[in-house]
């Protein structure tokens, strides 16, 4: 039974799972929509707006500046794009209440059928 069981296992393992979502967000952020399957999209969609939510919350003074950089830099593997998120994504979004990407289905892929889906940063 999967009493209490939450989130999206994608059949890895949990540093696999932990590391591939780091990869997944940290290149959303930084090209600003990625293809890949759907269930990796609606995965990765939640954490990747607390990102942003986070770094709104450092910008309106409700925790520190220094607490929310330490906060997205923990879930980025690039230590150059926290600026980014914390400067320019909270900035576009500040008038946002949420709802920051959108998940476009793509169809089948060719290879082995997976279902594909274009993650984006809504504009």
């Amino acid at each position: 039974m999967r009493h209490h069981v939450r989130g999206r296992h994608l059949g890895r393992s949990t540093g696999h799972r932990q590391a591939l979502f780091k990869n997944l967000i940290t290149e959303l952020f930084r090209h600003g929509q990625i293809e890949t399957t759907e269930a990796k999209a609606k995965a990765i969609r939640a954490d990747a707006e607390k990102l942003i939510t986070i770094a709104k919350r450092g910008r309106a003074g409700r925790i520190s500046e220094v607490h929310a950089r330490r906060l997205i830099r923990a879930r980025l593997n690039d230590p150059e794009l926290v600026a980014v998120v914390y400067d320019q994504f909270a900035e576009r979004y500040a008038d946002r209440p949420g709802g920051y990407t959108r998940i476009f289905k793509l169809g089948p892929r060719k290879g082995d059928g997976a279902e594909m889906a274009l993650i984006e940063l809504v504009e």
